[in-house]
């Protein structure tokens, strides 16, 4: 593979509308919204003035207003879940394989709505709109920076659920998600459990982030914190951190690809055939140059403190207490090669709902991608998905 393709593979990789195979888009092209509030309270007693995320719809919401799917995006997605904004577009949404017409999340039974995030890392994104750090504080004028208050994944719940309210539905067929949208929807079932039926949670780790979890996610965002040009969190107007930036990227992708995937694409090529990593410590190896390039290239449409709150709200993810009340049927869907969530995780956590009287399956991808195998190789999973839903 030439050094250009290995970088246009990983862009795709990470553009939120990129997807491994060429499925069909869904039918007809997709609208953005924006959902605003006049103020959010959150979980930690703060108020957050001019709330906005952005959401997309696809199929049609019944007069019960009981059809509803919600599906929660990925740390570094948006709510470009499915088909096009226009149909010159180059691919369609990232779970595209699985939403629309007579797929495994069928849009001609189910209305499927998908939301921005609070703090969406994708602030330079014309297609996301959403509130954090890089939003104008109206009391100041002036960015919020490391002012904006720390939330949690209860906070981008409790976001969701106005939105629905908005939209007057109060049921959920289900909510589905992969790694953080997989977090979303757990935390959904704990915090409206009479609201949710069914829960999809693809590459997800069970009820709480672990450990490992909590450091790996520190260590994404070491690189940003350590850039002089953080600033603690005081760039906006400056130049920005986009070094530290495109550093944390590549550690994500790093974690979620697969032992397997990266060496078949890779193995120990040379970035340059000429220039041996053993005669000079400038020469470096393929999957070193293809990395980054690709994270710098993402790095672009990323704000530096959104990725930092993002990871702090999924380090704080814990829903292990609250596990009895909680009455939703789950279907856990792992990846066999996920490092950052093995499948061990999950099946743990489902032993636990099953103890308690929760109807549990857990699906497992056959892979070797690692967690990126919840993304781009999900249709994998569509006849367990299209049946679980349809129970």
């Amino acid at each position: 593979m030439s050094q250009r393709a290995r970088t246009c593979f990983f862009a795709a990789i990470f553009a939120v509308a990129a997807l491994a195979n060429q499925a069909i888009a869904y039918d007809g092209t997709v609208k953005k919204d924006v959902f605003t509030m006049p103020s959010y309270t959150t979980v930690n007693g703060k108020t957050i003035k001019n709330v906005r995320v952005g959401y997309e719809t696809y199929g049609t919401l019944n007069a019960a207003k009981d059809n509803v799917i919600l599906v929660c995006h990925f740390f570094t997605g948006n709510s470009h879940a499915a088909g096009k904004y226009k149909p010159e577009d180059a691919a369609p949404g990232y779970w595209d394989a699985i939403i629309g017409s007579g797929k495994a999340i069928d849009t001609d039974k189910y209305f499927v709505i998908s939301s921005d995030n609070l703090v969406n890392v994708n602030t330079r994104d014309p297609n996301v709109t959403t509130t954090g750090p890089a939003t104008i504080n109206s009391d100041t004028g002036k960015p919020y920076g490391m002012s904006f208050p720390v939330v949690g994944i209860r906070d981008f719940v409790n976001v969701q659920k106005a939105l629905l309210d908005s939209l007057g539905i109060k049921k959920l067929h289900a909510v589905a998600g992969a790694s953080n949208g997989g977090i979303q929807s757990v935390e959904w079932s704990a915090a409206y459990p009479d609201v949710v039926e069914r829960v999809v949670a693809v590459i997800a780790p069970g009820l709480e982030i672990n450990a490992y979890g909590i450091e790996m996610l520190n260590m994404w965002s070491t690189p940003i914190v350590t850039d002089p040009k953080w600033n603690n969190g005081d760039y906006y107007g400056r130049e920005e951190p986009m070094e530290g930036v495109a550093q944390s990227v590549k550690l994500v992708i790093l974690s979620a690809s697969g032992f397997g995937g990266l060496d078949k694409r890779y193995g120990r090529k040379w970035a340059a055939d000429d220039k041996d990593p053993g005669a000079a410590l400038s020469n470096v190896y393929a999957i070193e140059d293809g990395t980054y390039k690709a994270a710098a290239a993402r790095a672009k449409t990323i704000d530096a403190n959104h990725f930092l709150y993002t990871a702090r709200a999924n380090q704080l993810f814990s829903v292990a207490a609250e596990a009895k009340k909680i009455k939703a049927k789950f279907l856990f869907v792992p990846a066999s090669s996920d490092q950052f969530f093995p499948p061990s995780m999950v099946r743990r956590w489902a032993e636990v709902l099953r103890a308690q009287g929760n109807s549990v399956d857990v699906f497992e991808i056959e892979g070797d991608g690692g967690h990126y195998d919840g993304l781009f190789q999900v249709s994998k999973a569509s006849t367990a998905i299209r049946d679980f839903l349809a129970r």
